[in-house]
């Protein structure tokens, strides 16, 4: 028992180790992990696949505000399809969320029987300084309900994402990463 442990415990440090033996010789030369890179990074880097859009803007802005402004929109009746059509429209981690919340509100008895419905408009999209392809996104929205009195009485909302890009082809950009920090 004592030498499996040990022997997981060797295989774990190894795994995380930053140092990677070179092909040639036996010298090791620093390069980070998968799991010192998820550290930095909060996502773990897996491996590259060619993803395809529907759609796609001519500049990075034009992705960001198309993106937002269809992601903050909708009705508890349209929700499900919205986020379906936003992740044909974008990649990798911005396909995934567009494509759970699509899954999470198809069937969601509360958001129809509520009526709920969200609004808002897109009022900045700036550059996150040092971070190439990377947006802060800053939307104002109100949420409503027709059905329920939860939401009455609230006022609109400021809120902030962060909007990673990726141009597919030259002048077509579309939206890879959204990050809601509020």
């Amino acid at each position: 028992m004592r030498a499996a442990l040990v022997a997981v415990c060797a295989l774990a440090a190894a795994a995380c180790s930053p140092f990677t033996p070179q092909s040639s010789g036996g010298s090791r030369t620093p390069q980070a992990s998968p799991l010192a890179q998820a550290a930095v990074t909060h996502e773990y880097p897996s491996p590259q696949v060619h993803e395809t859009a529907a759609g796609g803007s001519a500049t990075a802005a034009q992705a960001i505000s198309a993106f937002a402004s269809a992601y903050i929109n909708w009705t508890a009746a349209t929700i499900s399809g919205d986020m379906r059509a936003l992740a044909a429209d974008s990649v990798g981690q911005a396909r995934s969320v567009a494509s759970l919340a699509a899954a999470q509100t198809a069937n969601d008895y509360e958001l129809q029987r509520g009526g709920i419905a969200n609004a808002g408009t897109v009022e900045a999209v700036a550059p996150l300084p040092g971070q190439p392809d990377r947006y802060v996104v800053v939307t104002r929205e109100l949420t409503t309900a027709t059905n329920t009195a939860a939401y009455q009485g609230l006022a609109p909302a400021w809120h902030v994402a962060i909007a990673t890009l990726s141009q597919l082809s030259p002048g077509r950009w579309v939206v890879s990463g959204w990050q809601p920090e509020s």
